[in-house]
């Protein structure tokens, strides 16, 4: 099983571009025990979702300013360590944001407006 350090380090690596979303599901994926990488093509089985995806776009200009593609494999320690980085977002609860991503919701869980800076937020999990 992976460590924490071991993950972090994974996730260090896809915020500093030195390897792509998807060659970390694949580490992380080689870092699991057999049994669990047979469940299925995600982390909780068939039919469970495996992307975790951020777009920030420009509302004036409709133009995609942000595009995040995160494997749910590095969800949690992605959101832990986003969290002490991102500042509060009116309107934007981080914590049913993980409600949502552990009970299994798929599909758009946040769609947020910022008319004073003039973006838009969506969050899927797919």
């Amino acid at each position: 099983m992976a460590t924490t350090e071991e993950r972090m380090q994974i996730l260090k690596m896809v915020a500093e571009r030195k390897i792509s979303a998807e060659e970390a599901a694949r580490l992380l994926s080689a870092l699991e025990p057999e049994k669990r990488r047979d469940s299925g093509p995600g982390p909780g089985g068939p039919g469970a979702p495996r992307w975790f995806r951020v777009r920030v776009t420009d509302l004036e200009t409709g133009r995609t300013k942000v595009n995040v593609n995160l494997p749910m494999s590095l969800v949690n320690v992605g959101i832990k360590m986003g969290a002490r980085f991102a500042p509060d977002v009116e309107g934007l609860d981080v914590e049913h944001i993980v409600e949502q991503i552990r009970s299994g919701a798929q599909g758009k869980i946040v769609d947020v407006e910022d008319g004073e800076d003039g973006e838009r937020v969506e969050i899927y999990v797919e």
